[in-house]
């Protein structure tokens, strides 16, 4: 691919005209190696639409598409200094993008408004890159050195402003508890207990892996205990069933869902309609993060809720009580160890010796000025 030069890119903002349809197929070829991969259903939604913000901002700033090409380091690294603010000396912050382009992009509706990117966001826009051309065969742009280096000084600067990577709040036991609190005896409180329940302590399960278990994946041990089957998932694709279990409240609240609105196969967990009536269609995994948010709110709960709270919240617990890493990443089926330790040690570092190390210092009494610690 040639890369032109700042001039030349942007003489073609004016000249360029992006085309929706032409843009979701582009997006769509390139979204068709995730699909033959075995990737999940709603990762490659969201695949997609990472695919097709590359395919706009590449014809606007580059002349050139998506394609059947590997990008060169160069312009993943633009696409960094295009949208992630900087600080500079005079205390604002800018972006390389040009407005033009920005507002193309806007106008094109791959870009929710004018201005920089959440480096969450761009983050997931060169992961999802270099997962795409790993799947082509192709050396990935984001592996580059440059980039990396890139990528952490622009962290680093941004926390050093006092913008920090934002997560969603965890869902540890005492929250758990407050939106169980929530739950009446009516088939809605019946449903969101059950699934909320199988979600957090049957391993913290994606809301895409909660909406896609069918009647026909779980079956009953005994009074309390339970088991449910995961297929294909987002990090295990070959779709091989490996059976989790439930057990205590978790599968006493299933049982009392199965027996309020029973059902011989179909999904798990269904949608209602007013007056209580179970529909025969399942939930969408939207729904999920809406439940979550819901309950948070008539718990009275602040945070920042999502249906991801279930997951880390269920692995920080899993520290806190000091469960040990393997039996937390067999029930997760985290393949990173990086990425769950991130939540394991928060919760793990509560119960620390090292946080209490000050446990037997006295401090000075505020009326007695001659009390020091030496």
């Amino acid at each position: 691919m040639n890369v032109l030069n700042i001039t030349d890119q942007l003489s073609l903002v004016d000249e360029t005209a992006l085309d929706l349809h032409v843009l979701a197929l582009n997006a769509q070829e390139a979204a068709a190696a995730f699909i033959a991969a075995g990737t999940a259903a709603n990762t490659v939604r969201s695949y997609r639409s990472a695919l097709a913000y590359w395919s706009a901002w590449l014809q606007l700033r580059y002349g050139q598409a998506l394609g059947d090409a590997p990008l060169p380091a160069a312009v993943a690294i633009q696409f960094v200094l295009d949208h992630l603010a900087r600080p500079l000396a005079d205390g604002t912050w800018a972006h390389l993008l040009p407005p033009s382009i920005d507002s193309a992009l806007v106008v094109a509706r791959v870009k929710a408004k004018v201005g920089p990117l959440a480096f969450n966001t761009v983050s997931h826009r060169l992961s999802v890159l270099g997962k795409w051309h790993r799947l082509n065969g192709w050396d990935s742009p984001t592996e580059a050195p440059a980039l990396k280096t890139l990528l952490r000084e622009a962290r680093k600067a941004q926390s050093r402003q006092g913008i920090n990577v934002r997560k969603k709040t965890a869902i540890v036991l005492e929250p758990l508890q407050a939106l169980l609190a929530t739950c009446d005896d009516g088939v809605r409180g019946i449903r969101d207990r059950a699934l909320l329940l199988l979600a957090w302590s049957g391993g913290g399960r994606r809301r895409s892996e909660v909406v896609g278990l069918q009647v026909g994946d779980v079956h009953q041990l005994d009074a309390d205990t339970w088991l449910y089957a995961l297929g294909a998932t987002k990090t295990d694709t070959g779709g091989v069933r490996r059976e989790k279990p439930l057990r205590g409240p978790a599968a006493q609240a299933l049982a009392a869902w199965l027996a309020a609105a029973p059902a011989g196969s179909g999904p798990l967990f269904r949608r209602l309609y007013k007056g209580g009536n179970v529909a025969t269609t399942a939930l969408s995994a939207d729904q999920v993060a809406r439940i979550v948010q819901r309950r948070a709110q008539l718990a009275g709960l602040e945070g920042d809720w999502a249906a991801h709270s279930l997951r880390s919240g269920f692995v920080t617990e899993a520290g806190r009580q000091g469960v040990p890493l393997g039996d937390v990443m067999a029930m997760t089926e985290h393949r990173s160890v990086a990425t769950v330790m991130g939540y394991f040690q928060a919760g793990s570092l509560l119960n620390s010796r090292a946080t209490t190390l000050l446990t037997n210092l006295q401090l000075p009494e505020d009326n007695n000025p001659d009390c020091v610690v030496k």
